[in-house]
């Protein structure tokens, strides 16, 4: 189903789409501290990615450059996150987010005594970057 189709006007059908938590596609960092769960719309992969963030304390998410002018947008729910980009640090606690380049290898630590959570947004492609 294309974008255009889902927006199209309210005299069409609706569209409403449900998916079950135990369908819902999980990624574990290499240290397998940090689970990622993809809550975004596999449809929208190629510009957009949303994931649930969950850290064990001193868990570690490394990640290699996404596509030139990406950025991600962390918003921390609980506990506090480190983020690295390019030799440049900046923490975020609980209420607060981080927005960044991630088009050059980042890394996101849980830099609390307790599980970390987190939402993570990644645009790809974003033009205001250029």
């Amino acid at each position: 189903m294309s974008i255009e189709r889902v927006l199209q006007t309210a005299e069409d059908e609706p569209f409403l789409e449900k998916t079950l938590r135990t369908d819902t596609p999980i990624l574990l960092s290499d240290d397998g501290k940090c689970r990622l769960e993809i809550i975004g719309w596999i449809k929208t992969v190629e510009w957009l990615q949303w994931y649930d963030v969950v850290a064990e304390p001193g868990g570690i998410l490394d990640s290699d450059a996404h596509q030139r002018g990406s950025i991600e947008c962390l918003s921390v729910l609980e506990g506090e996150f480190e983020v690295e980009v390019a030799g440049v640090i900046q923490t975020a606690k609980s209420g607060e987010t981080l927005r960044y380049r991630c088009d050059r290898p980042h890394t996101v630590r849980n830099v609390s005594s307790k599980p970390a959570h987190a939402t993570m947004v990644c645009i790809l492609k974003a033009a205001v970057m250029e």
